[in-house]
């Protein structure tokens, strides 16, 4: 246990998201190897103090593994367990359809459940506020009337899958969705996908017509060119999901002609091909250019950089490499099924939502709209400063993550105090 435990602390040194001396007080983590309800693995770390809390709070994202996450400290100081969840595909943006990550969510689910814990609080930050908010949706509905089929058309196996319910979520900087945050992101003047240099000068974000001052990185774009932009977006999403769709029905169609026996040599080929596509230049939410566009403390720039000449060319980005399946269920802002606008009216249970001011994913609008749409009569909105991440925004501000992690005690203890 002691070499499990040291490799959690060097892990979180590594990464730097949390640091060892927060654990004010002596803790224990367990690991757990668990099967889901297809058959797939996922893993999951259990932090505790005493080994008798009555409640636990789960952490996870669709596509990351948050073992060190900063708020683990703060889970446990006020007095609740912390369940830190990966997903089967850690870091792997190309396969993840999120109908199929709901299951390793259950998975986690059923095993706190087992572990006899009286109270389940979910935890999502970033892209585990959607993931957790998609899981909710699906769990407080009949196995039958569950999604049977992703939006790429796979089986889900929802229905068959046993998904415990939560007692309370908590929502830290969550943005809308992977979809909805890539169709903002995506740069519509993309003549051709085949292209990544081709641009139409009308819709392009970053040119001086459009009102892009180069020298100073940063944009001032007229509300017409902002219109135009958004609809020219919706645009692209369109043909990005035809061709998705294209891709699918081809091979479906080549592996019934296979499963009938009447298929040629090359049928046989994309029977068994597995599409990958790319998707070029998605760093250009014009918010994050022109800060006067729903203003908040953010600085100029992304979560990617303050130069869109790298992040919007450059190969670190959302959803820049995809499969058809993982493009539609996952990164298109319009057949997604894991984002808030379709899931946070299914939220009833208390529910806490903390944004950060400075947030460079997520923007005024996006909170106020999810906070809207949640259901639940017990929900509270609290705004801290700092960046999407937490960190500071100025020298002498105090640490964001510090201050989150005190809001979430109080609203904790409140909540589900013994």
């Amino acid at each position: 246990m002691a070499e499990i435990e040291k490799a959690v602390v060097t892990a979180g040194l590594r990464g730097a998201n949390w640091d060892p001396a927060l654990m004010r007080r002596p803790y224990k983590v367990v690991p757990y190897a668990l099967q889901t309800a297809d058959g797939q693995k996922t893993l999951g770390f259990l932090f505790s103090r005493t080994g008798t809390e009555k409640t636990v709070v789960s952490i996870m994202h669709p596509r990351e593994m948050s073992v060190t996450h900063y708020l683990v400290p703060s889970v446990l100081d006020a007095g609740c367990a912390c369940w830190v969840q990966g997903p089967r595909s850690i870091g792997n943006d190309l396969r993840l359809e999120h109908e199929i990550a709901l299951l390793d969510v259950a998975a986690g689910m059923s095993h706190l459940r087992a572990l006899d814990f009286k109270n389940i609080v979910l935890l999502g930050n970033s892209g585990g506020g959607a993931l957790y908010a998609f899981y909710n949706q699906q769990s407080n509905l009949a196995p039958e009337a569950r999604i049977r089929r992703t939006p790429g058309g796979r089986p889900t196996g929802l229905s068959e899958a046993e998904m415990p319910t939560a007692d309370g979520l908590i929502l830290v900087s969550p943005h809308p969705g992977q979809g909805a945050i890539l169709l903002n992101s995506l740069d519509p003047s993309v003549v051709d996908e085949n292209d990544p240099m081709s641009v139409d000068s009308a819709l392009d974000p970053f040119s001086a017509e459009n009102g892009y001052d180069l020298e100073a990185r940063r944009g001032h774009y007229s509300q017409e060119f902002v219109q135009r932009y958004k609809a020219a977006q919706i645009v692209r999403a369109e043909k990005l999901d035809a061709h998705s769709r294209e891709l699918i029905a081809r091979k479906q169609e080549a592996r019934k002609r296979v499963k009938d026996g009447i298929a040629s040599a090359s049928e046989r080929r994309v029977a068994g091909y597995a599409p990958i596509f790319q998707v070029w230049r998605t760093d250009a939410d014009l918010r994050a250019w022109d800060t006067s566009i729903d203003p908040s403390d953010r600085k100029v720039g992304s979560l990617w950089g303050n130069d869109p000449f790298t992040s919007n060319w450059g190969s670190v980005a959302f959803g820049r490499v995809v499969t058809p399946e993982s493009w539609l269920s996952t990164w298109s802002g319009l057949s997604s099924n894991a984002s808030f606008a379709k899931c946070a009216s299914s939220i009833e249970a208390p529910t806490l939502l903390l944004e950060y001011t400075g947030d460079q994913c997520a923007y005024p609008e996006d909170f106020e709209r999810i906070y809207s749409d949640i259901a639940a009569k017990d929900k509270s909105r609290v705004k801290v400063r700092g960046n999407h991440h937490g960190m500071a925004l100025k020298r002498d501000d105090p640490s964001g993550r510090e201050v989150a992690g005190q809001h979430i005690g109080t609203w904790l203890d409140r909540t589900f105090a013994s």
